[in-house]
């Protein structure tokens, strides 16, 4: 039988539990309400929601082999606090002193960071000098993580490293003027770093969270956006075979006296530009070893007068509007003057020839190109020219690409009628010669120059660069009758003895273009000498184009002779290209 006193006991137990229960749902109510509900209303009257950037990386950028021209790496910026070592010095206990003496601890920090103890010290103790109560001094920025690690060993409380991204560049100065390079601010100046940053460029994410009252982190407020890493760009370039051609022409540049020189190289069947080696080069981890004026491509950027390199254009023109063929001839002087008044010399005093048209590209007559060249209208000659790239930037878009210059035919001058065969009168870049001279060797069909493979995003997706365009713009029977004149240049002109690959025909045109003064005129003995070559010329495999920017040793194109030799030699090899296993024809006659 169950009591009264029993019964009520059990009747207080009850109540007592529902009153508990009661608080503590009210309780849970009103957690969830502040936290979750009503978050926003109990946010303290600042603005208290604490967001932290999380860095993406920037995308990689590799040569066609997967070697590394520009990567993101992690750096550390050490610091101090000297008020902790001092408060460590002047600690009496010794069981809450750290293992290692300042004295010694400063020892092995600067035997880590490259300084010596004292200069350690000094830091410390020049920052406690300005302030006692200081707890941040800089130790040494930019520590490889091989440092960072070994001063984490040391489990000092005072020393923090602090993680930051910067830009490398693990091959220097190779393709530096192609790849370009960042500024302080992580902002793409120059090159490849500029043109592809969309693909290049990182999306950072970000971690925020909501602070109550008295900036207590609100539970369950966090929200993670992850950072999404650039994409990594590969180009079309062999960086070995653009250190080689680097090194050989800063050789030859400084052998002659000039102020500059390039070597560009182009696959004939695809237009790709293996090689664009420059002299002087920048170095994109530091920036400041040249001038401004190297910190771009100028084989993009630097736009002049090709001089006789055209010569073979104005060939290709003729023989194509069936003008001419390569045996047929001109008299021509040294200098003659022409029925509008126009006076043209030759490079060279010579008595009266009957040049072929084979002749006067090996001799390179400029008389006898005006000559040749006015069997064709200048409009037709000025639609060739355009054919050939003249006047049009390439399809690679490349940061400061000059397009080149071309005057409206219908304005030409007297003079300017004639200068327009053997290449003045107008400009072009050496990356729009080496694209000419594409066309020719490959039939007449010219292919846009390409420097980008792909662009592959940080999940792994590919994409392709298009497919470039392509245009048969003379016949491949006109191309092959300027390859084989281009062929004779190459064996009876007056470099054939220097620029000779063994085992190899090939086929080479030389140009000395005179430099504008910029007032209508030209600089007196200035020269931009330039050589152009196609190789394997009875199957062309390559195009070597070769500058020198004011040789001052030699004034004439022969300056490039020797450092033309050895890069169509180096291109040849670096790719395997088969000895040429035909011989050459007979010789083109070069007099009448």
């Amino acid at each position: 039988m169950t009591t009264r006193a029993t019964r009520g006991t059990r009747r207080r137990t009850v109540v007592a539990l529902a009153v508990i229960l009661t608080v503590l749902a009210a309780f849970v109510f009103r957690l969830v309400d502040i936290q979750m509900v009503h978050a926003d209303d109990h946010i303290a009257d600042s603005n208290l929601d604490s967001t932290r950037s999380i860095p993406g990386a920037r995308g990689d950028i590799v040569d066609e082999n997967g070697t590394v021209l520009a990567s993101d790496a992690f750096v550390y910026d050490a610091q101090l606090d000297p008020k902790l070592i001092q408060d460590y010095e002047d600690e009496p206990d010794p069981k809450k002193k750290p293992e290692l003496s300042w004295a010694e601890a400063s020892e092995r920090i600067a035997e880590i960071v490259g300084m010596t103890g004292d200069e350690v010290r000094a830091i410390v103790a020049s920052a406690l000098e300005k302030n006692r109560y200081s707890q941040y001094a800089k130790l040494k920025n930019g520590l490889t993580t091989e440092q960072y690690l070994a001063l984490r060993d040391l489990n000092l409380a005072y020393v923090y490293n602090k993680a930051r991204a910067v830009r490398v560049y693990p091959n220097g100065a190779v393709a530096g003027n192609l790849v370009g390079f960042l500024n302080g601010a992580g902002e793409p100046q120059y090159g490849v770093e500029r043109m592809l940053q969309k693909c290049l460029a990182a999306t950072d994410g970000s971690s925020t969270y909501k602070r109550g009252q008295g900036g207590v982190r609100i539970p369950g407020s966090e929200r993670t956006v992850p950072a999404v890493d650039g994409g990594s760009v590969q180009l079309t370039i062999d960086s070995d075979l653009n250190w080689y051609l680097q090194q050989m022409i800063a050789e030859e540049a400084k052998r002659q006296g000039a102020k500059a020189g390039s070597v560009t190289v182009v696959e004939v069947g695809t237009g790709k530009i293996r090689a664009a080696a420059e002299y002087p080069s920048v170095d994109p981890n530091n920036i400041n070893t040249v001038s401004s004026e190297y910190w771009r491509s100028h084989i993009f950027s630097d736009a002049y007068e090709p001089g006789s390199t055209f010569k073979a254009i104005t060939a290709a023109t003729i023989i194509d509007q069936g003008k001419a063929t390569p045996s047929s001839h001109v008299t021509a002087a040294t200098r003659e003057r022409f029925p509008n008044g126009a006076v043209i010399n030759d490079p060279f005093p010579h008595p009266v020839y009957e040049y072929t048209l084979a002749g006067a590209l090996i001799d390179s007559s400029n008389v006898s190109l005006s000559k040749f060249g006015t069997l064709v209208d200048p409009a037709t000659r000025a639609e060739y020219l355009e054919r050939f790239g003249v006047g049009e930037k390439t399809a690679i878009g490349f940061p400061a690409e000059q397009k080149g210059l071309i005057n409206d035919p219908s304005k030409w001058d007297n003079q300017t009628l004639y200068t327009t065969t053997f290449g003045q009168a107008f400009t072009v870049t050496p990356a729009q010669l080496a694209g000419a001279y594409q066309a020719l060797a490959n039939d007449g069909k010219k292919i846009d120059l390409s420097l980008v493979e792909s662009c592959t995003d940080a999940d792994g997706t590919v994409h392709e660069s298009a497919t470039p365009d392509s245009e048969q713009i003379i016949k491949p029977e006109t191309a092959a009758q300027v390859k084989r004149m281009l062929e004779n240049v190459a064996v009876q002109g007056g470099n054939a003895n220097t620029i000779k690959v063994p085992g190899y025909r090939i086929g080479i045109k030389t140009g000395s273009a005179q430099k504008t003064d910029n007032n209508g005129g030209y600089k007196k003995g200035v020269y931009f000498t330039s050589m152009v070559g196609i190789a394997p010329i009875e199957d062309p495999q390559y195009v070597v184009v070769v500058t020198l920017d004011e040789p001052t040793k030699m004034r004439t194109s022969a300056a490039t002779a020797v450092a033309f030799q050895q890069a169509m030699t180096q291109v040849l090899k670096t790719y395997h290209v088969a000895p040429s296993s035909t011989p050459m024809g007979e010789l083109l006659p070069k007099f009448d």
